[in-house]
């Protein structure tokens, strides 16, 4: 076709609201217009694009003796009400009515919808195993869709589902998925890493995230550069420290603070090393647990992981930081001066935490901080569990070689690959 007759719209100048380099290129080449946020449409040059990797994406999983479907968009609400997910998915889920006050949802997945086609049409176990996969149009209700298609509310997605009598066919077919989709990024050539994941509102017991390595992106992974091993930051677990901690060697003082709020504030106003502080962190309990909230703590130069922190027992799911007003109606105090001593509240401590000795930490009265604090002398040790993120160069479970830097990246940005093993409670349904 001639270019008179082609829509080849390119452009000049990079628009201010394109953030990364390939939301920008996709613009001035003429892939992609934005319609409204996180909405985008493909002209005729990125649906080119578009299409061949989708037709790579197809080929492989063909190859992987996948059946090819096409599920609706449009999901009724009661299969999600079924399956427990229409409030735990939260806010992503649109959902909305009809003409008829029959409630629907915009499908950001379709496990609920393959497993209810899979319960009506099977008919017997010596049917199975089926592996089913589509590329179809997702929506997620994003709170700030950004970085072009890579996080978008409407967006192509390459899914699939199988179902299986066995633990034995399920790692199967779980394997011929794990290697069509690394031929599908090799193909592409990608540089990536397959790590493991938090399976998160998906469900599961198991899973890998494809991702590849980018100077833009959200995602924190963890590799070694001498095995195989990686994992999402959200995953990867973080050692406790092997020396031992440390004897006592400075005396319990309470300390006016009153210009310290923050961590950072503390070390530059009383030369405290970083290390040597602890943050206390709150956040909503179980009614289980019988209290309202739970305190996290964390050493000042770590982060809280949350995705750790809400599998503790007594930790609310979804993880909710408490409000400043919930934090003073039980403890009297606000954020930025809170600490482990005299709290009345179950406490949960890090491993690294559970190695100080001689640390700061806030004295739970507005504007003062006790340093010097130390496990048994001065308060009894708590729960400690792994519940920081892990920190680039350091030896983690599983790693040999030389531990890399945490790095920024993305995943395939136009087809995220995603296989969902669908456990046996509707195939035992199924016959």
């Amino acid at each position: 076709m001639r270019t008179s007759q082609y829509l080849l719209s390119t452009l000049k100048e990079t628009p201010a609201d394109a953030e990364v380099i390939s939301h920008q290129l996709m613009l001035r080449a003429g892939m992609i217009r934005k319609l409204a946020s996180g909405l985008y449409t493909w002209l005729p040059t990125g649906l080119r694009v578009l299409k061949k990797v989708e037709n790579i994406v197809r080929e492989e999983m063909n190859n992987a003796n996948a059946i090819e479907v096409s599920m609706p968009v449009v999901q009724p609400a009661d299969l999600w009400q079924e399956s427990g997910r229409w409030e735990q998915y939260g806010p992503e889920l649109l959902r909305f009515v009809d003409r008829g006050d029959r409630p629907f949802v915009l499908g950001p997945t379709h496990e609920e919808v393959i497993t209810d086609l899979i319960r009506n049409e099977i008919s017997s176990y010596k049917q199975l195993p089926l592996n089913f996969f589509q590329i179809q149009t997702k929506f997620r209700d994003e709170v700030r869709p950004r970085f072009g298609v890579m996080r978008s509310r409407e967006f192509l997605m390459k899914d699939a589902y199988s179902f299986h009598t066995s633990q034995e066919s399920l790692q199967e077919t779980y394997d011929a998925m794990y290697e069509a989709y690394s031929k599908i990024f090799s193909r592409m050539g990608l540089d990536f890493r397959p790590v493991q994941a938090d399976t998160g509102s998906i469900g599961g017991s198991a899973s890998h995230e494809f991702q590849v390595l980018a100077q833009s992106g959200e995602d924190d992974i963890v590799f070694s550069t001498g095995s195989d091993f990686a994992a999402n930051i959200e995953l990867a677990e973080a050692v406790a420290p092997a020396a031992p901690r440390a004897a006592a060697s400075e005396a319990l003082r309470l300390v006016d603070t009153p210009n310290a709020k923050t961590i950072a504030e503390l070390v530059e106003q009383f030369q405290l090393p970083v290390e040597k502080t602890v943050k206390t962190l709150m956040v909503r309990a179980t009614e289980e647990s019988g209290h309202k909230l739970v305190a996290l703590l964390v050493r000042g130069d770590h982060e809280l992981n949350e995705v750790k922190a809400e599998k503790l027992a007594q930790v609310a799911a979804p993880l909710t930081f408490a409000t400043e007003e919930e934090i003073r109606a039980i403890v009297g105090a606000g954020p930025g001066s809170l600490g482990p001593v005299n709290l009345p509240m179950p406490v949960v401590a890090d491993r690294s935490v559970a190695a100080m000795s001689d640390f700061g930490a806030g004295a739970n009265v507005d504007g003062k901080h006790y340093f010097g604090i130390n496990w048994e002398r001065d308060l009894p040790l708590p729960q400690v569990a792994d519940i920081r993120n892990v920190v680039g160069r350091r030896r983690q479970p599983g790693w040999s070689g030389h531990a890399a830097d945490q790095t920024r990246h993305r995943s395939g940005p136009y087809l995220p690959a995603r296989h969902q093993v669908l456990g046996s409670d509707e195939s035992d349904r199924a016959g």
